[in-house]
């Protein structure tokens, strides 16, 4: 059993990082009006600047926000919706038009009913208010919607009408997970129904057919793939929570823990930092569970000498992260693992060097792969298939991954051009050992910088010595360990 004493290192960290932002649940919850702070008026008003360039003079764009919720969830908005706007109230829509260079904000009428139990939201009634937030030019109620494109419509020749077609993405949601979802969907010939953003483009060529529908999708994707500076800082902010989640559960990690008690141990930190949840389900897979990349039924036990992967991140105010990490079960790496894991680590070291500005994905893989090839020549491998795994890592075209913002896997291709400052990707580097269902791998986000790359954990241990020096300490598994699996009732 691992020892009770540990060093104040974590604890303290973990209190400071949390009170600025615990402080903020209880400034929302007085009598005010829920509205975002990470992003002034001026930023979303350049970000439909752009919007404004991207379709034109003669055309507009139209977004769906998200709808209410069912039951007993918290509300999130769409992407897309929220990337605009910064606006968090159900069945909202925003109108840019291209002709005017003004934007509309359409609105539901406030709901008494629901404010008197869940508090004040943002409504068509709180015109000024919402003018003055979000820098829209006009907030007006839902149903004026029709009539201003009746009126559009009735004014030849009628503009183009972008809208999104792909489907939006709320909490721990990404576009690639969504599409495959849908397609399954659609299979069933019993089941199989329209999507929300396809029953309203379809309500928009029924109703307004003088309008030339067009997808918004590529324009939106084009510009979220170069983050702000104040997009950045939540990225980097929903890293850094994410690090200390994924060490204290390497900390809590030993034979006899379930994986779904190391997914509880990291969403406590999580939560404790302020995450309106997760941003994506956790990945922690143990033993043969770990050679499925995105394994997450996290229902086995922790075996003595297994390896343990564990992906997982919050959602922190709309944004998120993308952190793994390979660690051993009893806190010390076999020689094989030892072997395996420590030729990722050479790689992901190389990689971080050469990421810099200026050059593609593919020019950073092949100078890593170059550096990496004298490494791999010397090193004696202990199984024949052992080098085919590195060999082929040295081969494999996706250790720049894929971009981070606003979902885990987000949109937008920086694949397509040289990297530039502003850019936000996982940086992934694996292996795969198919006879023994080994899959080895690196997980940090970074940042393309005016010189070269920012990691945003590079707090969280990665060699081989720290990684068992922190699994040494007791992790909060240890100190407040789960209750008994059953409960026997008393007798009288």
């Amino acid at each position: 059993m691992k020892q009770t004493t540990r060093r104040p290192r974590f604890g303290h960290w973990l209190l400071q990082l949390s009170i600025p932002f615990a402080l903020a649940p209880a400034l929302c919850a007085q009598d005010t009006y829920r509205h975002q702070v990470d992003f002034p008026p001026e930023e979303f008003k350049e970000r439909r600047a752009r919007v404004f360039e991207a379709i034109g003079d003669e055309a507009m764009a139209l977004l769906q926000g998200a709808a209410n919720v069912r039951g007993f969830l918290r509300f999130r908005q769409t992407n897309s919706f929220y990337y605009l706007s910064g606006v968090e109230v159900p069945h909202a829509y925003l109108l840019l038009d291209g002709r005017s260079d003004r934007t509309t904000l359409y609105l539901p009428h406030r709901d008494a009913r629901r404010e008197r139990s869940e508090g004040k939201v943002l409504s068509a009634e709180d015109a000024e208010l919402v003018i003055e937030l979000t820098g829209v030019d006009r907030v007006e109620p839902l149903e004026r919607m029709g009539r201003d494109f009746v009126g559009l419509a009735l004014r030849p020749p009628a503009p183009l009408l972008y809208t999104m077609f792909s489907p939006a993405e709320l909490g721990a949601q990404s576009r690639d997970e969504l599409l495959i979802g849908m397609s399954s969907e659609l299979a069933d010939p019993w089941g199989g129904r329209a999507s929300r953003e396809g029953h309203f483009v379809s309500q928009l060529k029924q109703r307004y057919p003088q309008f030339e529908t067009r997808d918004l999708t590529p324009i939106l994707d084009a510009m979220r793939i170069q983050k702000s500076e104040r997009e950045i800082g939540l990225v980097k902010r929903a890293s850094e929570i994410a690090g200390l989640g994924l060490m204290e559960a390497m900390r809590s990690a030993e034979a006899g823990v379930w994986e779904y008690q190391l997914d509880a141990a990291a969403r406590y930190v999580y939560l404790l930092n302020g995450s309106q949840g997760e941003g994506y389900r956790p990945i922690t897979g143990t033993g043969s569970n770990a050679y499925f990349g995105h394994y997450y039924r996290s229902e086995s036990e922790l075996q003595d000498g297994q390896l343990v992967l564990m992906d997982y991140a919050p959602d922190y105010r709309y944004y998120t992260s993308d952190v793994a990490r390979v660690f051993p079960v009893n806190g010390r790496f076999s020689p094989g693992q030892r072997e395996l894991y420590g030729f990722v680590v050479q790689y992901f070291d190389v990689l971080m060097d050469v990421v810099r500005p200026g050059v593609s994905a593919d020019q950073v893989m092949d100078e890593a792969a170059a550096r990496m090839r004298p490494v791999f020549e010397v090193t004696q491998w202990s199984k024949p298939s052992y080098r085919t795994a590195a060999e082929e890592m040295l081969t494999f075209r996706g250790h720049l991954s894929h971009p981070v913002g606003l979902a885990v896997h987000d949109v937008g291709n920086y694949r397509s051009q040289p990297l530039r400052p502003g850019v936000v990707f996982a940086l992934d580097p694996m292996l795969w050992v198919h006879d023994e269902k080994l899959y080895v791998r690196i997980e940090d986000v970074v940042v393309v910088t005016e010189d070269g790359v920012e990691n945003f954990t590079w707090f969280v241990p990665r060699s081989i010595e720290g990684i068992e020096a922190l699994m040494a300490e007791p992790g909060v598994l240890q100190k407040v360990p789960p209750g008994p699996a059953t409960f026997v009732r008393e007798q009288r």
